[in-house]
């Protein structure tokens, strides 16, 4: 038998239901983690108790960078997802962007926006 070289078309429509999935949770986060950033539903007391605002500005300001760096990454994961809907329009999805081989199933269901196997991922690694 002939080893595969793409996902069947039912084989995507089952990857591009568990992206799409993965893609609302990842959108509803940054979108809360932005809302937190830009201060809205805030009940907070800045204005009115100045006498703890230099105590707590330390912690805010790393919680504000840490905050900025995780909606960042979430922003890269956003756009892995789509552009691995993409690659399921083109049915190019699953394959190794180095080898041109098949990327095992339960990888792109643990990982849905990888291109690399974990075997070209770590020659990679190593090449670095």
């Amino acid at each position: 038998m002939a080893e595969k070289t793409r996902y069947s078309d039912e084989e995507l429509e089952e990857f591009r239901e568990i992206i799409n999935e993965k893609l609302a949770l990842a959108k509803r986060d940054y979108d809360q983690m932005m809302s937190v950033l830009m201060n809205k539903d805030s009940n907070d007391v800045d204005d009115t108790s100045p006498t703890y605002k230099a105590l707590e500005e330390g912690s805010a300001t790393q919680s504000k960078e840490d905050l900025i760096s995780f909606a960042a990454r979430q922003q890269k994961f956003i756009q892995g997802l789509k552009a691995a809907l993409v690659r399921i329009e083109n049915k190019t999805y699953g394959i190794d962007r180095i080898t041109g081989k098949l990327i095992p199933k339960e990888r792109l269901k643990a990982v849905p926006h990888a291109t690399l196997s974990v075997e070209s991922k770590q020659m990679e690694k190593k090449r670095h």
